[in-house]
């Protein structure tokens, strides 16, 4: 039988129960179709990249599935009707992946920008960021009158 991938996202609104229950609806349809879902993950409440039908969050579940073509038609056209699901991606695929996926080994490390939900401060130059905040150019500023000047490049 051909494998499958797919990514659920469900309205951000309902209960995580009410997630699990879609779940195992879901789940139930691929094992009526004469196929099986070799594995099932829960990614969680996490934030879209757009606004889907009003909603900033949705529950994601990945499924990886092995099953008929007849089952995964079923399937979407349940998910199509289904109020709760926002977005679906079947995908076909040569085989499956062992283990944990890429989002679920990703979720314990921090971010590149700076613990896990990043720093929320600016960098100043030396840390790779600009200096001078908002409006400023980034020129250093003049000295003043009476201070000693620091030689730049090219004055000797």
């Amino acid at each position: 039988m051909p494998l499958y991938e797919s990514v659920v996202i469900a309205r951000q609104d309902i209960a995580t129960t009410q997630v699990d229950a879609l779940a195992d609806e879901l789940t139930n349809i691929i094992s009526e179709g004469g196929g099986k879902v070799a594995k099932r993950e829960s990614w969680g409440l996490r934030t879209l990249t757009y606004r889907i039908k009003k909603n900033r969050k949705g529950h994601y579940i990945l499924f990886n599935i092995d099953a008929p073509p007849a089952a995964i038609n079923e399937y979407e056209r349940r998910m199509r009707i289904n109020e709760d699901v926002l977005r679906y991606m079947t995908i076909r695929v040569e085989e499956l992946e062992e283990g944990p996926s890429a989002v679920l080994q990703n979720k314990d490390r921090p971010t590149e920008r700076g613990g896990f939900f990043g720093s929320g401060r600016p960098r100043g130059r030396e840390e790779g960021g600009r200096d001078g905040g908002r409006f400023s150019s980034g020129r250093r500023p003049r000295p003043a009158e009476g201070d000693e000047a620091t030689p730049e490049k090219g004055d000797a």
